[in-house]
């Protein structure tokens, strides 16, 4: 391991990003805050420090537990860091919440397909029974 390493490279070895590249353009984008301040790609980063940065719908808090500038195996990568116990509850919490709108969302009103369009000429053919 090495003893410095900057933050767009190591968040790429920890493959929180694909590319060196999308790692910079979140940096520079002010979407990773290193202890709670925006920094520049060429930022060390250090043992202990707490980093949050975007995941999809959801915004991690990891902390650096090794530093690494080589970008090896998911299971190695996840060795570089810890994510905290609100982070993960936070996570969660907004994951049920999502859920639980999804489910409340109507299924678009669509035509009818050609069984249901023969029972509707069907019933609007019967006789009414007055």
């Amino acid at each position: 391991m090495s003893d410095t390493v900057r933050i767009d490279k190591w968040l790429w070895a920890a493959r929180f990003f694909k590319t060196r590249q999308l790692a910079k353009k979140a940096i520079e984008g002010g979407k990773v805050r290193y202890d709670g301040s925006r920094v520049k790609t060429s930022k060390n980063v250090e043992v202990g420090a707490m980093i949050e940065l975007p995941q999809g719908w959801d915004t991690l808090t990891v902390e650096v537990v090794e530093l690494s500038a080589q970008r090896r195996g998911a299971s190695e990568a996840q060795r570089l860091y810890a994510e905290t116990a609100e982070s993960r509850e936070r996570r969660e919490r907004e994951a049920q919440q999502r859920k639980a709108a999804n489910q409340m969302m109507q299924p678009p009103i669509k035509r009818p397909d050609k069984r249901q369009r023969r029972d509707i000429q069907r019933f609007q053919r019967q006789p009414n029974d007055d």
